[in-house]
This record gives C-alpha cells, structure tokens and sequence, in this order.
C-alpha cells in the first residue's frame, strides 16, 4: 500500500491515518466538515488536499448510519482499487450497501475494537490500534486483493487480526461493548441526583463502573441505532438477572428463614456467575487473566511520584504486570496498586519500604 484516502477525521479516522503516515503511507484526508480534515492534517495525519488520481485504499470512518451513501459516493468516484469501513456495526451498512446496488466485490466490512471516551481529530493517536484486535467481515464477494489491503492496513497499524462474520460480530459487541456502555450510563446516572453526602463516598469500584459513561452521547446514539436488536436481547437478559437480584435482596429482608435462605443464595450465584465470567476476559497478551498479588502504596500527589515509584520496583528487579490508582478523596495522596507475580510481592514490599514508600495491606 502506497497511497490511501481517510474519508472522516474523526478518532477513528485520524488514529489510522497518523498511523499509515508514520509507516511511509501517502495519506490524503476528506471530512464533510472540511476544517476537521484540515485540523488532522496539522495534527500530521496527511493532506487535507484531494488526490490527483485512484489511491490504493479508502478507508471510510463515519458513523454506522452514513456508511453505505459514503462507500456508494467513494465508488462512484472510483477513488481507490479497494475501500473499507470501521464502523463499530456490520451486518447492516452490508444491506444498505447492496440496496444502493454498490460493487461489494471492492469492499470489506471492517471494525477495529479500540476507542477513548474523547472523540474528534485532536484525540487521535498513532497507536490507538497497537495491540488490539481488528475485526474482519469478507465474504465470498470480497477479492482477494481487498482482502489483502484490509491485512495489510491492519498491519501497518499493529493491530491484531480477527476474523468474523458480520451478524456474529454484532452480536458479540453488543455483549462486550454496547450494553456494558449502556449499563455503565445507568449506573453513573443513578448519580446524578444523590444527596452530596452519598457521593463525596465514590470510591474506585464506582469509578471503575462508570468510566465509560463519559463517552460521548452522539457518538453512541450513533452506534446504538444501528444495533439495537442484538443490544436489546442482551439487556433483556440482563434485565432477568436484575429481577431475580431484587427478589434475592427482599427475600433477604424477610422474617422468614427459608426466605433468607433462597435470598442468599440467588446473590451468590449471580456473585459467582459475575466470578466465572470475569475469569474469560483476556488478561496480559491476550491470554487467560492470572491472580495477582497486590503491593498498596501510599502515594502523593506530585511530580515525579509514580516514576519514582516504577523505577524503584524496576532497581527491586520486579516487574510490573499492571497498576491501578485508588484516588483518596478531598486529600493531596492516593493508594497505588501494583499488580505482580505472587513471588515477587514479599521481595517488593520489602524493597519498596527500604526506600521509603509506605506500604498500605
């Protein structure tokens, strides 16, 4: 691939054109809001100016709903020997794209399953898709050319390939991305008229669940629209077991001990039911996730603190597999958790308190 056109410069948009760019890609950038390619363009994602004739790739980054009249409008022009979408939807910008009667044989469907809760060109990065999967959608229409500058765009941005077939994909993000986003917006909007004294107690539990609400509303109206079957069967079962939770908790509260009993037990299978399914989501390379231990740190809020703090572990010979920062409210310090290898944890501690770090159990 030498040559490719980004048609939306948005995140997505503009995330894989810095990264093209930065491979030795000839990038061209095309916005309905010309201002927005021009901004990419100073963010060093290519040429906000039009090619001067058929590039190698379209890569199409607009919302699910403008799609199909996007690709049609790229083929009409006949701007490249293969083009492309990312919409986080499959199955339904491929139906809308037969119905405008457009060549599916030049075409791939496409999603790349990484994101931020900021959108625009100014919240893209080269290596957004560093690492991450990248989810195809050939079918037996696709040549095999298409289907080679699909691998190759995915390579160029180190991300990992995966392939599916489109209904199958919207099926599974509806489970691991749409309803989780929309589970999230309902918790955090249980929040939004709490009495004060209720949420100057927001720890990182709450903080953990409601990250994701924070995205942006408009993107995500987007992407619901146009998978809302598989997301609704999700929360509809999602729905039962919230049924089932309430009529736990009341049996918790009755006088009566079968009551209790039954209570108890239906919170705990959701409990170990949540246990067993957290289990499968993808740890450290994509492998199963390993049981850590934990090294708590008391850390202050100042310059240089958790460099300080990972070059201390790195003089221990200890590596870090992952790291979370609890956020002590209304104070000038907060708790670091260092997640590493059971064996290492003890020589840690130590290592940690003999240069002076306070350790928290």
């Amino acid at each position: 691939m030498r040559t490719a056109l980004v048609i939306g410069t948005g995140l997505m948009g503009t995330s894989a054109a810095l990264a093209l760019v930065s491979r030795g890609v000839e990038v061209y950038l095309e916005d309905h809001d010309p201002s927005v390619a021009r901004t990419a363009a100073a963010l060093g994602a290519g040429s906000a100016l039009p090619p001067e004739g058929q590039v190698d790739l379209v890569v199409v980054a607009v919302p699910p709903a403008h799609v199909a009249a996007t690709l049609a409008d790229a083929q009409r022009r006949g701007l490249a020997r293969g083009y492309l979408d990312v919409a986080s939807v499959k199955a339904g910008p491929r139906r809308d794209l037969q119905a405008l009667g457009c060549d599916l044989s030049r075409y791939i469907g496409t999603h790349p399953m990484a994101g931020r809760e900021r959108s625009g060109p100014l919240a893209g990065t080269a290596d957004l898709f560093e690492g991450r999967p990248w989810v195809l959608t050939p079918t037996r229409e696709t040549e095999t050319e298409v289907l080679n500058l699909a691998l190759e765009l995915v390579a160029l941005c180190r991300a990992v390939p995966v392939v599916m077939d489109a209904d199958e994909h919207d099926r599974a993000v509806a489970l691991v991305s749409h309803t989780p986003q929309l589970v999230s917006s309902m918790v955090a909007a249980r929040l939004q008229h709490a009495e004060d004294t209720a949420v100057r107690l927001c720890g990182q539990g709450i903080r953990d669940v409601t990250r994701i609400a924070g995205s942006e509303p408009g993107m995500w109206m987007d992407i619901l629209a146009a998978n809302p079957g598989p997301v609704a069967d999700v929360l509809a079962e999602v729905a039962t077991d919230l049924t089932g939770a309430v009529e736990a908790l009341r049996g918790l509260q009755s006088a009566d001990g079968e009551k209790r009993r039954t209570g108890a037990a239906g919170i705990e299978d959701i409990l170990l039911r949540g246990n067993a399914g957290r289990d499968r989501v993808p740890g450290k390379h994509g492998t199963a996730p390993k049981a850590y231990e934990v090294v708590a740190v008391l850390i202050g809020d100042q310059p240089g603190e958790l460099a300080r703090i990972f070059a201390d572990a790195g003089a221990a010979g200890v590596n870090i597999e992952d790291v979370r920062i609890e956020h002590s409210t209304g104070q000038q310090a907060g708790r670091v958790q260092l997640m590493v290898e059971p064996a290492a944890a003890p020589g840690l501690t130590t290592a940690l308190r003999d240069r002076g770090w306070s350790i928290r159990s």
